[in-house]
């Protein structure tokens, strides 16, 4: 059980204990949750170690059932919990905007124990009969329903590529020196995945199904076969394993890669030109000559086609784009020098500006920028101008420390308040390097005031990013109501950039908003949104998304060294 599990029962356990109307106890066990997710160890390695009992929060009961998760994978107190509480009231809770006491009060009041009970109860404005409960709250509940209805139980991306990467070395570890990829929607990074899919070319099939289903987080075994074979791992995946021969393990690796509806492309060119494409190769149709297979690009070769990146492959124009010699050459990880978002101790933080910037140098980044909260969010213990500028000091003395390992850009993250004005006054942002603007607050206000607000903070002159533009939470909230062709086009008559914001349960920019900023010829600027030298490496989930958007090396301000960012900032806002 890694931290993200620990941390997710115990989060489970205080929306039980509030659902039952206990006091206190459900604040002990989140600020315990919230305190293993920042962990920078283990918590097995705490456990063995005795040092989980030093975690802020963790006291002796809770250190015991610490030992008890890691030890069994389960926790008895939860499941004590969950026989007291109708299954269905669980999954209510899972609804954006629904918590444990609006969810009892459901319950006790109206009889709703599940969420399609809830459905029927908000589509027939039953909810209206409850003393606080109106037409806008019943609205913005069923809006809830839906975004839980369309994430159908999928993982983030930044979730599952971890879990996948683990997976597939056990496997390659077991039977090392064979052809080994992540296959299917994984590999070409959308944001939530269904399941994982690994491909191993191997003429030992049976070997390589025995090493996939040892695997430790393994829970169940569902389907196991020589050639296929599927697992239920702990947390709730699903991984499925195809074993091919080496000779269609390319144009296995093409099939399974998906998407379909850019398959559907590909097999039409292949009957165009005589050919039969699918997993096990590429064949002359009577014939049945094989003529390709082994690998991707030799797939791809023989319809005529450049090898497409995984990114790319979601039929939409990359065939054509292929066939015309213009696909792009897109921005690659190698080409990332930093780090535009970052938080520290200063705001909601849990690292130093000293440690950050240690663990970006150790990274190889050549720059990071701090961009702490401004003081309109006081729940994440915003800075207030004076605390901003003894900020701007201690940067600078953390930058001239570390001066010849990477360069430290001083910051905001600042509100952008309703009316559309920033929440430090232009004088102040003035003395920063970067300034990202940022709603955070009054998200639902009709399209045409959202995109008044946000342009009106564009055309201040102090803005060089917008933060995640359409403040969207993957499977917790609906994007903002904004029109981004506006956005966009006032965006490059200011200069300034859009954020992709990498942190895994926003990719905000998503891939199709990030192509279209590129058509209207304005840069991106990825920031992990970083609250713990531990998400730094979130930084690859935004360079995905800005691949996915088909954007290039000079699309991306990451790229830029940081004297060349200094000068294109600087200059702008002079």
């Amino acid at each position: 059980m890694g931290n993200p599990d620990v941390a997710r029962i115990f989060y489970e356990v205080a929306d039980l204990l509030e659902l039952q109307g206990v006091s206190f106890k459900p604040q002990a066990y989140r600020r315990a949750a919230a305190a293993i997710e920042q962990l920078e160890v283990d918590i097995a390695d705490a456990v063995r170690e005795g040092r989980h009992k030093e975690i802020p929060g963790v006291g002796a009961a809770i250190a015991k059932k610490i030992e008890e998760i890691v030890d069994t994978g389960r926790l008895a107190y939860l499941d004590e919990l969950k026989s007291e509480v109708p299954a269905g009231l669980l999954e209510v809770l899972m609804i954006p905007d629904v918590g444990p006491k609006t969810a009892m009060q459901l319950h006790r009041e109206l009889g709703i124990s599940s969420v399609a009970e809830l459905k029927e109860a908000v589509e027939s404005h039953r909810l209206q009969s409850l003393k606080g409960f109106g037409a806008k709250t019943e609205e913005r509940i069923l809006l809830g329903i839906r975004t839980l209805e369309s994430s159908g139980g999928r993982t983030l991306l930044g979730e599952a590529r971890p879990v996948a990467r683990a997976y597939l070395a056990h496997v390659m570890a077991c039977v090392p020196d064979v052809p080994a990829s992540i296959c299917g929607s994984l590999r070409r990074g959308r944001d939530t995945i269904g399941d994982i899919d690994i491909l191993v070319a191997s003429d030992s099939p049976d070997e390589v199904s025995e090493a996939f289903a040892s695997y430790g987080l393994v829970s169940e075994v569902l389907a196991r076969g020589s050639t296929k074979s599927s697992v239920l791992l702990q947390n709730g995946l699903q991984v499925d394993l195809r074993v091919v021969e080496a000779s269609s393990y390319g144009a296995a690796l093409q099939y399974f890669t998906g998407s379909k509806e850019h398959n559907v492309i590909v097999r039409k060119i292949g009957v165009e030109r005589g050919l039969k494409v699918n997993e096990y190769g590429v064949f002359e149709r009577g014939t049945e000559r094989p003529v390709a297979g082994d690998s991707e690009e030799s797939v791809y070769e023989a319809l005529g086609l450049p090898w497409i990146p995984p990114e790319l492959r979601e039929d939409a124009g990359e065939v054509s784009a292929a066939l015309d010699g213009k696909l792009p050459s897109l921005v690659d990880a190698s080409d990332i020098r930093g780090d535009f978002h970052i938080h520290t101790d200063w705001s909601d933080g849990s690292d130093t500006i000293e440690e950050i910037a240690s663990a970006a140098a150790n990274l190889g980044y050549e720059f990071v920028a701090i961009t702490d909260h401004s003081q309109s969010l006081t729940i994440a213990n915003g800075l207030s101008p004076e605390k901003l500028r003894r900020q701007l000091g201690e940067i600078g003395r953390v930058g001239d420390k570390h001066a010849d390992d990477i360069t430290v850009f001083s910051g905001s993250e600042v509100d952008i308040k309703p009316d559309g004005s920033l929440d430090f006054p232009s004088s102040l942002l003035r003395e920063l390097d970067v300034v990202i603007a940022s709603i955070h607050s009054k998200m639902k206000m009709p399209k045409a005031d959202m995109t008044k607000r946000m342009t009106k903070a564009l055309e201040s002159g102090d803005v060089d990013i917008l933060g995640h533009p359409t403040a969207r939470i993957i499977g917790r909230r609906e994007p903002v109501e904004v029109d981004l062709e506006e956005i966009f086009e006032v965006a490059a008559d200011a200069g300034v950039a859009m954020e992709v914001n990498a942190f895994p349960d926003r990719l905000d920019l998503r891939d199709v908003h990030c192509r279209l900023a590129k058509e209207h010829g304005v840069p991106v600027a990825i920031g992990t949104d970083s609250h713990s030298v531990r998400h730094l490496e979130y930084l690859e989930l935004g360079t995905i998304t800005a691949r996915r958007g088909w954007l290039e090396k000079g699309d991306v301000l990451n790229t830029f060294r940081p004297n060349d960012i200094r000068k294109r900032l600087s200059g702008r806002r002079s």
